[in-house]
């Protein structure tokens, strides 16, 4: 919202300075983005009447003027403007001036002829101005005074970053009204007088959607001068506000708009057919809007029709075939109120917005619409003249506003000072809130513009704004700090990022939203959780997978020309429930972690060699320990058939790793597969809790079982076997060595484990070993069919 600080001061004029002025606005919520001058800095420029105008003897584009600038005498001033002329009273630089640019003014000889000052242009002295040539001022301009007075050049724009619940401010009126409040200075507002209706002319007005359009206002006006030319005065404020100037009657219903708040729009009563309906949009129909672009308008679309076509998307933009033009000579005034709700989010959908949308879809004044319409209609009859008809007002389903209590105690409970009930009361008061004074509090009854006032907390809030924010004292907090108890068989998510980090990870942060590819291809999820209103096309739908984000992070660092990459991410992925809807059940946590490159970074004392399924499988097992986690071979979309394992802990899968398929490799433009896993985090962070145990001062015995078993089996089932039936004397059983070849017949294979025996009181023996040992042997015999190797 930019408007002129002149402007402003027209309402409101409070003693402070411009600086005051935007930090007052800033600590009340209402930021002050920038303040910018109307112009720039010159001096010595006065108004100037041009009395002679002769062609220069010696240059044919060149002209010697003659000019008053109410010094008494006339200055020669040689000009080469092409529209100069006798009677035309512009800008005049006299000798000592200092225009934009620190340029200075000078008697001067100009081919031969003396110069004593310079006759200016709009751009010359930085004011925007659409004449090529002079800055042509209004016959009535007084002579010899000082242009920045005359044009009001020493003015402030101030741009405010109004927060969507303050739609109030989004006017003159609404911001004089804010700092009148916050000062105690005087309001002085428009006065606005109603129009006496000089025809009886009406259109029918009809309202078939009353939830959407709680009231409209039409008049008509005939006999109107569209092509009159608008005065400066508002011209200025308009482009000052940040609007060009278009056309009179355009440019009476945008200075309302900025005036007043309300929207507004003109129809060609020419171009009218029949009454006017507010009514919902029929799928297909099409309009073409002002911008000159072509919508298709759907079922949800407010629609101004006539008996004939669509009109209007209300609350958005007018059409181009219906809209007033300088040839235009009886017009139809429409001020009407829309609910937030049904113009909200609409534009967007056609990639365009309008001022009238901005304020509509935030909350426009329910009881604004007759005082818009009447200071519309003076403005048009005193600027494009007419005669203007009887209000036609239609009303339907207006908004209720209810009673918002607020109570002494809870306001000096929230903002930790005390303010007596008396100074609640004149807060309320000057921020034109009506109350009723209770017991505890006051019911507050909020006017219709104030649509942010709906719950205590609201009041509140007002109440410390109009106080000053600056004027509630710091006081550091006085409490208590409690450390919670964090159960020992749960450990610490900062344990596990310390963790990875510690085996060379680097931890990333990538976004929920994701492409729908990479679903697909990673997480075989043909219906993710699809985002209503997506940010960008790239990040249309939630994410069900870690692994499409660190994919992306690979790529960007090969696209760097990183030569190693080791990354992780902690983070929530999202799904659906068994009745297709995603809820909280179902946006668990996720550990994932993707490795690249060599084995180690490049050195002298190791080989290069690339990092593989075991590499991050060790890495797997010792973030899990000390669990013991099963590996067992499975599918996955994302991963290489024969290079990819499910993880398991206590019999339930958590989790899954393996080798980038091949075909995702050759699709990202990655040289080489990556190797990734994704856990579930809930389960990462359960282990055991931990016990003492004493260390054993006895000699282990070792063991080592060579077992010919079929090629199917697994080592993992195998060591789970071994898991099962051991004895309190077994330590540790691993695998050493896996032999195939000469002595093993064919489709079978021999697997070499290491079996560590120990007790801590004593020393074993033979016959202690052996049973122990026979008991292993006998349950992978049974299990698995496993016999010693001789």
């Amino acid at each position: 919202m930019q408007f002129s600080e002149q402007w402003l001061r027209n309402w409101v004029n409070p003693s402070l300075s411009s600086e005051e002025l935007s930090y007052l606005l800033t600590m009340a919520g209402l930021e002050v983005e920038e303040t910018t001058a109307a112009a720039p800095a010159f001096t010595g420029v006065v108004i100037g009447e041009v009395k002679e105008c002769v062609k220069h003897e010696n240059a044919d584009r060149l002209r010697v003027t003659k000019v008053d600038v109410g010094t008494g005498e006339l200055v020669q001033i040689v000009c080469g403007a092409p529209n100069v002329a006798v009677g035309v009273r512009v800008p005049c630089a006299l000798p000592g001036a200092v225009l934009p640019g620190d340029f200075k003014i000078k008697p001067t000889k100009m081919r031969g002829v003396e110069s004593g000052g310079m006759l200016c242009s709009g751009k010359e002295l930085g004011v925007p101005e659409d004449v090529d040539g002079l800055m042509l001022l209004p016959a009535d301009a007084p002579v010899g005074q000082n242009i920045r007075d005359y044009l009001g050049l020493d003015d402030q724009l101030f741009t405010l970053k109004i927060t969507p619940n303050r739609a109030d401010c989004l006017s003159i009126k609404g911001i004089a009204r804010e700092v009148a409040a916050l000062t105690g200075a005087a309001l002085q507002p428009q006065a606005i007088t109603a129009i006496a209706p000089q025809i009886d002319d009406v259109v029918p007005v009809a309202i078939a959607a009353p939830q959407a359009c709680g009231r409209y206002i039409g008049r008509v006006i005939r006999n109107v001068n569209a092509a009159a030319p608008t005065p400066d005065w508002m011209k200025r404020r308009l482009e000052r506000s940040g609007l060009r100037s278009i056309s009179a009657i355009v440019d009476v219903t945008n200075y309302v708009l900025l005036e007043q708040g309300q929207p507004m729009h003109a129809f060609d009563l020419a171009k009218l057919n029949g009454g006017i309906t507010v009514r919902m949009a029929k799928a297909g129909e099409q309009l073409l809007c002002l911008n000159e672009k072509t919508v298709t308008l759907a079922e949800d679309n407010l629609v101004i029709a006539d008996d004939a076509k669509v009109l209007a998307i209300a609350g958005i933009m007018g059409g181009e075939e219906s809209g007033v033009t300088t040839a235009s000579t009886d017009i139809m005034l429409e001020s009407a109120f829309f609910a937030p709700a049904a113009i909200a989010g609409k534009a967007r959908a056609w990639g365009f917005g309008s001022d009238s949308s901005f304020r509509f879809e935030r909350g426009v004044d329910f009881e604004l619409q007759r005082d818009a319409m009447e200071r519309a209609t003076e403005l048009v009859l005193s600027i494009c003249g007419g005669e203007a008809g009887p209000l036609n007002e239609q009303v339907a389903e207006l908004p209720v506003r209810k009673g918002v209590k607020v109570r002494t105690a809870r306001v000096a409970r929230l903002l930790g000072i005390t303010l007596s009930a008396d100074q609640i009361a004149t807060i309320l008061t000057r921020l034109g809130l009506a109350f009723d004074t209770q017991e505890d509090g006051f019911l507050v009854h909020a006017p219709s513009f104030r649509y942010d006032i709906e719950i205590e907390e609201d009041l509140i809030e007002e109440v410390a704004r109009v106080h000053g924010y600056d004027a509630i004292p710091y006081e550091a907090p006085a409490a208590r700090l409690r450390m919670l108890a964090l159960p020992e068989e749960r450990r610490p998510r900062e344990d596990i990022r310390h963790f990875l980090a510690g085996r060379d990870y680097q931890e990333v942060v990538s976004y929920a939203f994701v492409e729908e590819a990479w679903e697909r291809d990673f997480a075989g999820n043909a219906d993710p959780v699809r985002l209503i209103n997506p940010i960008a096309s790239q990040m249309s739908v939630m994410r069900s997978s870690l692994i499409g984000g660190l994919v992306n992070v690979l790529q960007g660092n090969l696209n760097r020309k990183q030569p190693r990459v080791r990354v992780f991410e902690v983070a929530r992925v999202f799904g659906k429930n068994a009745a297709g809807k995603a809820d909280e059940t179902t946006q668990p946590e996720k550990v994932a972690g993707l490795a690249w490159g060599p084995r180690v970074a490049e050195q002298w004392g190791a080989k290069a060699e690339r990092i593989d399924f075991y590499d991050v499988k060790a890495d797997v097992e010792a973030l899990l320990l000390p669990a013991q986690a099963s590996f067992a071979k499975a599918a996955h979309p994302a991963f290489h058939p024969g290079r990819c394992a499910e993880i398991s802990l206590n019999g339930k899968v958590i989790g899954v790793m393996g080798e980038l398929h091949p075909k995702w490799a050759q699709q990202y433009g990655l040289p080489t597969p990556p190797v990734l896993f994704e856990l579930d985090l809930a389960a990462v962070e359960q282990r055991a809790a931990i016990k003492a145990q004493p260390v054993s001062k006895l000699q282990p015995v070792r063991r080592d079982l060579a077992l010919v078993v079929d090629e199917q089996v697994t080592v993992a089932a195998m060591l789970d076997t071994f898991r099962q039936h051991a004895s309190a004397l077994v330590k540790e059983v691993a695998l050493f060595d896996v032999y195939r070849g000469k002595g093993v017949e064919e489709g079978k294979k021999s697997l070499a484990f290491r079996v560590v025996l120990q007790d801590d009181a004593r020393t074993l023996t033979d016959e202690d070993v052996e049973p122990a040992i026979q008991k292993l042997l006998d349950a992978v015999a049974s299990a698995h069919a496993a016999q010693l190797r001789l």
